[in-house]
């Protein structure tokens, strides 16, 4: 899917998050692992927030999404501050880029849209473009927050461009959730309704960990997001640090 409704408001619903501190993270990650980023790959960037904070943290960086619509926003914004980022419009399990990178990153959740299949793909040619050394830093959603906190639960969003309303539904046999967005955005005397659908997929740390280990990378580190610390049972959101063996190029 485009996530082409999902583009418009992408931006105005994740008001929340601070892709700066973000940014300083997944830094800080590479510094208490020893890494040098080097050249990095945004996977499944979106609309470019998180590209556009590395690259202002100094880091040659670009961004890849199968969205169109998304990565125009992100364009956008990067000619908007001064910046010069490429951007690449291709699936996370069809990635096939020109040359390796020394870092890939993939943040927000965005491996939880992937189906089984579709997540050992992406982790195998994770491995395939990670140059030897290079390290692969991603989070996912937990088995936890899907089936409780995410559940069948509806959210609401009043935001100033467009009135969201977020229904999930469980699909308790697998912990996934199937995920309902309509979108009403004022024009004129009128609500413009636009909605979008998908699923989110959440999967067990050591099934991931074998997936990781199948496609031949090495898992450094698991942590709960935003820390350096173990994720804990009611973790909701949790950081993979794996690397492809080999020496780095020390860029």
């Amino acid at each position: 899917m485009s996530y082409s409704a999902f583009a418009r408001y992408y931006d105005s619903l994740m008001r929340g998050v601070d892709y700066a501190a973000r940014a300083g993270y997944l830094c800080g990650a590479m510094e208490r692992l020893g890494h040098e980023p080097g050249l990095t790959l945004d996977l499944a960037c979106g609309t470019g927030s998180l590209t556009l904070a590395l690259a202002e943290r100094g880091l040659d960086v670009y961004g890849l999404d199968a969205s169109p619509e998304m990565l125009a926003v992100a364009r956008r914004k990067a000619e908007a501050a001064g910046k010069s980022i490429f951007f690449v419009c291709q699936k996370m399990q069809e990635m096939d880029l020109y040359g390796g990178a020394d870092t890939i990153v993939c943040t927000l959740d965005s491996v939880n849209h992937l189906s089984e299949a579709e997540l050992r793909e992406t982790f195998r040619r994770v491995a395939m473009f990670l140059n030897p050394g290079g390290y692969f830093f991603f989070d996912a959603n937990t088995m936890y927050k899907h089936r409780i906190v995410l559940a069948n639960n509806v959210f609401l969003y009043d935001l100033p461009d467009v009135y969201c309303v977020w229904q999930n539904r469980l699909i308790p046999e697998s912990g996934s959730v199937a995920v309902s967005l309509d979108f009403f955005a004022r024009s004129g005397a009128v609500y413009r309704r636009s909605g979008e659908h998908f699923t989110e997929r959440a999967y067990p740390v050591k099934t991931m960990l074998g997936m990781l280990r199948q496609a031949g990378l090495r898992t450094k580190a698991v942590w709960a997001d935003g820390t350096f610390e173990k994720p804990g049972r009611k973790a909701q959101r949790i950081v993979f640090a794996a690397c492809r063996p080999g020496k780095s190029s020390g860029k």
